[in-house]
């Protein structure tokens, strides 16, 4: 038997969580096409898999990378971490469908800068990752919040019914034109003025697609019980599943609730279809002036429009070279982006080891000191929560990145090693696998990665990108699956 490609030797963790098992991989094209002892095969090329393990490449279900796919089509900081595909429109930000295309609206300056990277119509930006590919698979969801720019002219009210009409039709066109679902985020200003009725409403439209409600609750700190609740009950009034981006209890305050949390989603679990995904770190990104540094422990500087020059720098220093207060430091920075240091290790874990949850970056690529999950954040979990601390195997994890987000998003052929699947492959080292990226150094590739493929060709080899940009828009091809 002939393949383009055979990996040969490895150990074989195939994403679905069953024990690794050591064998070959055949790939011609832009699928798999055998797997196991294959050595009556031939290939045009052989790669080398002793003392490596081959698994599916990894999905990322929340990222903001809906422009950097178009301006950093390379996609070096995915490809190199072993990711093949990504979630955009995240956070109730999408690129599309925007009415008004001329200026960036505020509320998406953390996504795209950009004018030429924002869409009238889902299916615009759609067509244009078709002819302009990037090095990775993209999926997206549609943004509640960009939907409310369109038709809410006053932000800080509710909309009326009309003006949730018109969300629902643009909504639901966007969805027929294969988008993956709606999210929200009712933590932002832009949307913190939705009532349940209006989200609710819109969920409605993405149940009658099949398709899920996804949301930035709109808390995540001292009132996340009361946030978890509204999740629920949006999700019971649509019939629509619910799914709980980057869960956290941020704060200290709030340190230790995720017991409490997890125990809710539990209950929920049992009438209702509920997800949920996190990141592997104690600190969060997002705009500086959101006021999460009120319940911060530190705060960095990610990037700052005024004062590019304090990247990096804690918040406190900046105050204290300027001799005022760390809010007015704040103002004088904006409009920037910060990390802030809000989490619990112990909430951290919980909530990453709990049986429905899956692995995220949360990831904003911009600036010159990003947070360092942008970069690193698959292989921190192999290396220092499966492998060192134990938390769980390292096929469970690597399950948490592969088949269970392809199966809670519909991501049909993903996910997972098995004929007739796509090859979208990583060959790591597991004794060495490890983030490189740091607070202090934050672009850095991952340590372990050797090679990654997508669709069958390779984007990442031996530590430097190929070029290559196999990349396809992805929409939902099976049934949402509860996890």
């Amino acid at each position: 038997m002939q393949a383009d490609l055979i990996i040969r030797g490895a150990e074989i963790i195939d994403g679905t969580g069953a024990p690794r098992r050591k064998g070959d991989v055949a790939v011609t094209d832009d699928r798999i096409v055998a797997t196991g002892d294959l050595r009556n095969w031939s290939a045009g090329r052989v790669v080398g898999g002793k003392s490596r393990v081959v698994a599916p490449g990894f999905i990322d279900p929340h990222v903001h990378h809906d422009a950097a796919l178009l301006t950093r089509p390379d996609m070096e900081f995915m490809t190199s971490q072993g990711v093949t595909t990504v979630i955009n429109g995240n956070c109730g930000f999408s690129v599309a469908p925007l009415k008004d295309t001329s200026a960036v609206p505020e509320p998406l300056r953390m996504v795209v800068e950009d004018e030429n990277c924002l869409f009238s119509t889902f299916a615009a930006y759609r067509d244009r990752l078709m002819s302009e590919p990037s090095a990775v698979n993209a999926a997206c969801l549609i943004g509640h919040t960009t939907l409310r720019i369109n038709e809410v002219p006053d932000l800080g009210r509710p909309a009326d019914p009309g003006q949730v009409q018109a969300m629902s039709r643009s909504l639901d066109q966007a969805l027929a034109e294969g988008a993956i679902g709606l999210s929200t985020g009712t933590y932002y200003p832009p949307s913190r003025a939705a009532p349940i009725s209006e989200l609710i409403a819109l969920a409605r439209i993405a149940q009658a697609h099949g398709k899920l409600y996804v949301t930035h609750m709109r808390d995540e700190a001292d009132r996340v019980v009361e946030a978890l609740e509204e999740t629920f009950q949006v999700g019971r009034e649509s019939g629509c599943g619910v799914h709980v981006s980057h869960h956290k209890c941020a704060g200290l305050a709030n340190h230790g609730k995720s017991e409490i949390t997890l125990r809710m989603i539990d209950q929920a679990i049992k009438t209702q279809d509920v997800g949920l995904d996190t990141t592997p770190w104690v600190a969060s990104s997002t705009i500086l002036d959101s006021g999460r540094h009120k319940q911060a422990t530190r705060v960095m500087i990610a990037e700052s429009e005024p004062h590019p020059e304090f990247a990096g720098r804690d918040l406190d220093d900046v105050a204290r070279l300027w001799n005022t207060d760390i809010d007015d430091a704040l103002q004088r920075l904006l409009p920037a982006m910060g990390i802030f240091f809000i989490m619990d290790e112990a909430d951290v874990q919980r909530i990453m080891s709990y049986e429905h949850t899956m692995i995220c970056s949360d990831g904003i690529p911009g600036g010159s000191h990003p947070h360092p999950r942008v970069w690193g954040t698959f292989p921190r979990v192999l290396g220092r929560y499966a492998r060192d601390l134990g938390l769980f195997t390292m096929e469970e994890s690597v399950r948490r990145m592969t088949s269970m987000p392809a199966d809670r998003f519909g991501l049909g052929g993903r996910g997972r090693i098995a004929v007739g699947a796509f090859a979208d492959l990583v060959i790591f080292d597991p004794a060495n696998i490890s983030e490189g990226a740091t607070f202090e150094r934050p672009i850095a590739p991952a340590k372990g990665i050797d090679r990654v493929m997508v669709n069958g060709r390779e984007v990442w080899v031996d530590g430097r990108k190929t070029g290559a940009r196999p990349g396809r828009p992805l929409e939902q091809t099976a049934p949402v699956k509860v996890v």
